[in-house]
């Protein structure tokens, strides 16, 4: 559980964050009035005076795709680069796993290519080992 939290968990919701939150009336990090509460009673004015100012959002944005990409020193899921298995059982194991990452990146790959806008975030090949800020 741990490691799917810390690996693929954590991918499926970070990865994509700039790419949805980027656009920030998909989430505005503060609001300078309350949301409208019922639907198709507000107007264009009234959403602007609404929606952060400028130098809140570009901050957010620039927050928002630093926790979006890839650290430069990324390992990722079945890399083990630390040398700390030796043993031929949990090499196997290893072998194995990497074999099905593997197999499932293909499939995504495969996927992707019919897709107008692929989606990587699930890709084995794109998926940290763990969480890195």
């Amino acid at each position: 559980m741990v490691i799917f939290t810390c690996s693929a968990q954590h991918a499926a919701v970070n990865s994509g964050q700039y790419d949805f939150c980027g656009w920030m009336p998909n989430t505005p990090s503060s609001l300078q009035l309350p949301p409208p509460t019922k639907k198709g009673k507000t107007s264009k004015e009234k959403m602007l005076q609404t929606f952060p100012d400028v130098n809140v959002t570009v901050k957010s944005m620039a927050t928002v795709w630093l926790l979006s990409k890839h650290s430069s020193d990324s390992v990722y899921l079945g890399q083990y680069p630390e040398g700390h298995f030796s043993e031929d059982t949990p090499c196997k194991l290893i072998k194995a796993f990497q074999g099905q990452l593997k197999v499932l990146s293909a499939a995504i790959k495969a996927r992707n290519e019919s897709l107008e806008i692929p989606y990587t975030f699930m890709d084995p090949a794109e998926v940290e080992n763990s969480v890195s800020i």
